[in-house]
This record gives C-alpha cells, structure tokens and sequence, in this order.
C-alpha cells in the first residue's frame, strides 16, 4: 500500500470510495447516511489544494479480482482504495473524513491513512489529531479508541469543534 497526495483525476474516485464505504450503514438502519451524497467535487479540491488530502493506492493483492479489473491492468494496483481528507482546527489536524472501499476493508488501510496524518500534523507543529463520529456504530468508536482516540469531554470542545458539532447536528449527523 502507498500513500501519496490526492491527484485532480482522483476526486471523482473518492466520491466512488466514499458511496462504497457508506453502504454498511444501511444494515444499521442509517438509511439517510448510506444514501447521503459524498463530498462535492469543490469541497475535495479545496483539502486537495490545501495539502490535505491523501489517498492510499491499492496493490494487486487488493480489490475482490473481478474480470473487469483484471482487464483493465491487475486489480486496484496504483488505484485509490481509501482518502482522507482535513484542516487544522484550533491547533490540532481535524479529521473530516477517512473512508475506506469495503472491499479493502480490515487490512489497516485507515489506520496507516490515519498515521500518515498524524505524521503531517507533528511536521507542521500541530497538537494532536481529531474527528467526529458516530458512536453508537461498531465499526466506528470502538476502531478509533483502540488505535489511541478518546470522546472529549464537553469542557475540551475547542471552539472550531464546537462549530463543527453545530454544523452536523444541522445536518442530522450529531447522534
């Protein structure tokens, strides 16, 4: 698996990943999160152009082998399996989204996209990393507190985070 910055040409991939990776919330009955329309293609390139927007490529071991992928040169070798994209928020990286294609899926594909960003975030002088989630969801919670997360306490919100919470509540995301 590679890292690397997100290309122009990739965008229109990560709303693909992003459709993908919301599926699973159908078996939850989060009807509206499986249906909701990924990231505008704007909203990508602004991360993209920011510097915060990262992909990491499939090998030819990855994908499920479809005949179709086979044709078109060897599985997702060089293709984008998984992104995550971010900004600084009050002086820690905040994670707006990581999504992985569930057919990359329990392979460490998020984690090292986490890792990379951590890494990013250290090298510009930034705190700590953040994200929201959704915590009543398996996948979700449980992931992000073993590899080294923890739910803040209302007192630690940080005024961008606050902001950030308001705006998904907006939107129905703040379960």
């Amino acid at each position: 698996m590679r890292i690397r910055a997100a290309t122009p040409a990739d965008l229109p991939l990560l709303q693909d990943i992003e459709r993908a990776a919301g599926a699973p919330f159908r078996t939850l009955g989060m009807t509206e999160i499986a249906d909701d329309e990924p990231p505008a293609l704007e909203l990508l390139e602004r991360f993209r152009k920011a510097g915060h927007a990262w992909v990491a490529e499939g090998d030819e071991t990855e994908g499920d082998g479809a005949e179709g992928e086979e044709a078109e040169g060897g599985g997702d070798a060089g293709r984008p399996v998984a992104y995550l994209v971010g900004e600084p928020v009050d002086g820690a990286f905040h994670i707006e989204q990581v999504s992985v294609h569930p057919d990359a899926a329990h392979r460490g594909v998020g984690r090292t996209l986490i890792a990379y960003a951590a890494d990013h975030a250290r090298d510009q002088g930034l705190t700590g990393l953040t994200l929201t989630t959704f915590t009543e969801v398996p996948w979700n919670a449980p992931y992000y507190e073993r590899i080294g997360f923890r739910a803040l306490t209302e007192p630690e919100l940080t005024p961008g985070l606050r902001k950030i919470r308001a705006t998904e509540a907006e939107h129905g995301l703040d379960r």
